[in-house]
């Protein structure tokens, strides 16, 4: 997992983390990942993996290393600034969807694009307009447009997972990272989600960065990476 220091969508340096009164998560981490690349983060309960995502996130802060998003290094900005890069450059896919339940699917969609100029815009110029962008999101993930303006709390589990999706590309994010996403899924479901997930990426050059549980999902990604607990990789 290298690539020049420029063209790294994320790079992380001995990383280490560890909550008050306990022994490190982990020590010493470090791994990097390109623009349109996949990362795959496995490893037993507790070990730290959404602690990892919340750091990549910028959530909180590492007791030590460094955290670099596209050359910039979350400990150099301030909190207002980490929160404007996240918003950007960054999209979410949660376990639980965390949609608002009462608005429309759409909606929902549309939520970062009404946050973040960067994503409107993207999407529009993509696109053409921002109607469009969504439609384009719903086909590629099988989706029918008669949903949009369905509430979210109407929608089966299945399509609430992919308008989370549709959420986290829209304005085509430079990263994706994905918490669980398939858990509440069967194997044929998940497998057919991830195909999904890992083709948009592609599409939009976007790296994507998941954890899970699931072994069988790792062979699916271009880089893979366990975290055992106390112990850094």
């Amino acid at each position: 997992m290298t690539s020049s220091p420029h063209s790294l969508a994320i790079e992380v340096k001995h990383l280490e983390f560890a909550w008050p009164g306990q022994p490190p998560l982990f020590t010493n981490l470090s791994f990097s990942i390109s623009p349109g690349k996949s990362l795959f983060i496995s490893g037993p309960s507790g070990c730290g993996k959404s602690t990892l995502l919340n750091l990549l996130a910028g959530v909180m802060p590492p007791k030590r290393g460094e955290i670099w998003i596209h050359g910039e290094r979350l400990q150099d900005l301030s909190r207002s600034a980490v929160d404007r890069l996240r918003g950007e450059e960054m999209g979410f896919i949660f376990q639980q969807f965390n949609l608002i339940p009462y608005l429309s699917v759409a909606d929902n969609i549309l939520l970062p694009t009404h946050l973040y100029p960067k994503r409107r815009q993207a999407a529009i110029a993509e696109f053409g307009s921002l109607d469009l962008a969504l439609t384009h999101l719903l086909q590629r993930l099988g989706l029918a447009a008669e949903l949009l303006t369905q509430a979210a709390h109407q929608l089966s589990i299945g399509q609430q997972q992919r308008v989370a999706a549709a959420r986290a590309f829209i304005g085509r994010p430079s990263i994706v990272i994905a918490d669980e996403p398939t858990s509440a899924l069967d194997w044929q479901n998940q497998t057919q989600l991830m195909d999904l997930f890992l083709s948009l990426a592609h599409e939009q050059h976007t790296a994507l960065v998941m954890v899970s549980h699931d072994e069988r999902l790792r062979e699916q990604f271009d880089e893979r990476m366990t975290l055992t607990q106390k112990v850094g990789v």
